[in-house]
């Protein structure tokens, strides 16, 4: 499988191809055909309707024998979004070649603001699609589509991440609310934290009123909910490693485990959403990880912007937050060193940018182990 999925790496014979793309939405598909044989480019509004798209594609390429052009191939494509990739999937399935477009690779002029409609989203998606297909780069980027099984391995941890995003939403607000009438000691991550804050009295002696401890107690609710969720994704994925140690993503997982300082988490993130993909080098990783650097260059004039952020977010996340681990979990390892060595300064700059630095090696060092097999127990990343 190519890795590379900035241009296409076949041949284009635009005389025998039918080419179509689809603007979707929740309650109907735009589709846009470039057919070889006819002067005009026919465009069919449908419902969201599989069956139906399908239909419209076997009549344009019956159009295009009538005339008196023989098409080999039919290439279909659309944006990335709410649909995913089921329709892809379901498209090759009937012999059809389906491509999914990144949203953000798609090159949009920024002189004035355009117009918006579904029509003019089909141009901008036929030329886009035309010239990667021609093998021309830097035109569009393509989304690798996976399957099903795929898929259902970056569930658990993606809800994780939102369940653990919540959970600091809601205590955060807990805290403010007991902090609106000066109570400023109060921790609501204490076990027995939702049966004492009735117990709280504000600097003014008073106890808090009733509304709030209503709202209060919701939110506590709600709280414990979160936090039997957290729990209850955590088992089923440790019944799952147990259950199934043979499966590939299993094995990595429990292989990445055994780094130090690296937990279940941190290694599932890691086999679900980077390490299951087919990258050439360890520059691709640290690209697809979202690790490398936005230079601002000009004459002379040249400095660092920050991350590029052009990766996965879910992977750069986990990745520094590993790194601030590896430092205290592996402090004498030649990285951490090298680490200390470079932020010698103490300046919180040059800190926040060497953190990347690290995370970016570190990526790059697990993807290459990851690669070669079983990890021993205690791997120490300076053993390298």
């Amino acid at each position: 499988m190519q890795s590379d999925m900035s241009k296409s790496h076949v041949v284009l014979a635009q005389d025998s191809t039918l080419i179509a793309v689809i603007e979707l939405s929740l309650s109907s598909w735009l589709v846009a055909g470039l057919v070889p044989g006819l002067k005009r480019q026919p465009r069919k509004k449908l419902g969201p309707d599989c069956g139906a798209l399908l239909a419209v594609l076997r009549r344009w390429r019956d159009e295009a024998v009538k005339a008196g052009r023989t098409i080999e191939r039919i290439t279909v494509a659309y944006e990335a979004g709410r649909d995913g990739f089921w329709l892809a999937r379901w498209l090759k399935a009937r012999g059809i070649e389906a491509y999914v477009i990144h949203p953000n690779s798609i090159p949009v002029a920024r002189e004035h603001r355009r117009a918006k409609s579904d029509r003019l989203d089909t141009e901008l998606l036929q030329r886009s699609f035309l010239g990667w297909l021609r093998g021309e780069a830097k035109h569009c980027m393509m989304v690798r589509i996976p399957d099903i099984e795929e898929e259902d391995l970056k569930r658990p941890n993606r809800e994780h991440q939102r369940l653990v995003g919540e959970r600091t939403s809601l205590i955060n607000r807990l805290k403010a609310c007991l902090i609106r009438f000066g109570i400023r000691n109060f921790d609501p991550k204490l076990k027995r934290a939702a049966e004492q804050v009735g117990e709280l009295v504000t600097p003014e002696g008073v106890a808090l009123p009733a509304n709030t401890l209503t709202e209060l107690g919701r939110d506590f609710a709600r709280l414990h909910l979160v936090k039997e969720q957290l729990k209850a994704i955590e088992s089923t994925r440790c019944k799952q490693l147990a259950k199934t140690p043979n499966e590939r993503h299993t094995a990595m997982v429990r292989s990445l485990t055994r780094v130090v300082g690296l937990g279940i988490e941190t290694a599932d993130v890691l086999g679900s959403e980077a390490f299951c993909r087919d990258l050439s080098d360890g520059r691709a990783m640290a690209r697809y990880g979202g690790l490398t650097g936005s230079p601002d260059e000009s004459g002379k004039r040249r400095r660092e912007q920050g991350l590029a952020r052009a990766g996965n977010g879910r992977v750069r996340r986990a990745m520094i937050q590993f790194a601030w681990r590896f430092l205290t979990f592996q402090e004498d390892s030649p990285l951490a060193q090298w680490y200390r060595q470079r932020t010698q300064s103490a300046r919180k700059d040059v800190r926040k940018l060497m953190i990347v630095a690290l995370a970016r090696k570190l990526l790059i060092a697990l993807w290459r182990l990851a690669t070669q097999g079983v990890l021993p127990e205690g791997m120490r990343l300076r053993e390298i």
